[in-house]
């Protein structure tokens, strides 16, 4: 399937590979459709692609590559969250799910949206936006330090 981006034209996405976004994301209620687009050769960060919305995209990362703790197994999945995901109740969410967090540059920091993170059923590509209310996590949590840019040197006399 080809679909168009604003960022990267058009591109072609294996359909099987679209993931259903369960109640859109928050602020983008009928933003249901999106793909997992990888830039590069690292796997670190990811664009979230909306198929329907050419100019709707978010910077992704597993968090737990900047933070350790902050795995799938930290994240409190309600037994609603699974239900509507197709997620076995007995399953264990780290053998079929995958977290992501939208990024954001803040200042000199890139930090992650922790209180909102993205769990996808790996298993038939459904997903949703959760809430947090564990208030060890935040919207802006810094994953790490941006380098500035260097400044050119002056010429002097």
């Amino acid at each position: 399937m080809q679909i168009e981006t604003s960022r990267f034209g058009a591109i072609d996405v294996d359909e099987s590979r679209i993931i259903t976004m369960i109640g859109g994301l928050l602020g983008f209620p009928r933003a249901t459709r999106f793909a997992l687009i990888q830039t590069g050769e690292e796997n670190t960060f990811f664009w979230l692609q909306s198929i329907d919305d050419a100019n709707l995209a978010f910077v992704v990362c597993d968090p737990a590559i900047f933070l350790p703790d902050y795995t799938i197994d930290q994240v409190p999945v309600r037994e609603e969250a699974r239900e509507s995901l197709g997620i076995d109740p007995e399953a264990e969410l780290s053998a079929t799910t995958q977290v992501f967090a939208i990024c954001n540059r803040v200042g000199d920091w890139l930090t992650g949206n922790l209180l909102g993170p993205i769990v996808i059923n790996l298993e038939n590509c459904h997903a949703r936006q959760i809430v947090l209310t564990e208030k060890k996590w935040s919207t802006r949590q810094p994953l790490f330090k941006l380098v500035a840019e260097q400044q050119p040197l002056r010429k002097s006399a």
